[in-house]
């Protein structure tokens, strides 16, 4: 398995969204902060990003092939995104999760209320109306 940067793989990307039930409508033209996880022929088997907002970022499309699970794949993938926001002198990640709140309290990100999320975040799509209200939000300060 190998960590790529997206931008060749947004059909692949595309799929495996679409097949974990994750909003694909309102990705971002270029995928240069989103990251995929592809296996030795090509194919796409995880995937995280972000959207920057800020000195924010919106963690976005967090999701492995089921058949790829429990092997860590999500947890180099969600590495080297909170790396790449460092790296983008990114201060803050926030996330809605309606599934996962869990494994992300696990990785050091705590829930907060969905009227503390960052201003610039909350003019997002993800945030203003693609993820319902009874999403979970979740912050990590990463500065």
């Amino acid at each position: 398995m190998l960590i790529k940067n997206a931008e060749n793989y947004r059909d692949g990307i595309m799929q495996l969204l679409s097949s974990a039930k994750l909003p694909v409508d309102d990705l971002p033209p270029l995928l240069n902060n989103f990251l995929a996880a592809v296996d030795d022929t090509g194919q796409v088997i995880g995937v995280a990003g972000f959207e920057i907002y800020g000195t924010n970022a919106l963690l976005r499309s967090v999701a492995v092939k089921p058949e790829f699970r429990n092997r860590g794949i999500a947890d180099k993938l969600l590495q080297e995104v909170e790396s790449m926001a460092l790296l983008n002198k990114l201060k803050v990640i926030c996330l809605l999760t309606e599934t996962a709140p869990e494994y992300f309290s696990r990785k050091g990100y705590t829930t907060i209320l969905r009227q503390d999320i960052p201003e610039e975040v909350k003019q997002s799509s993800e945030f203003s109306h693609v993820c319902p209200v009874s999403a979970i939000v979740m912050k990590k300060e990463i500065n």
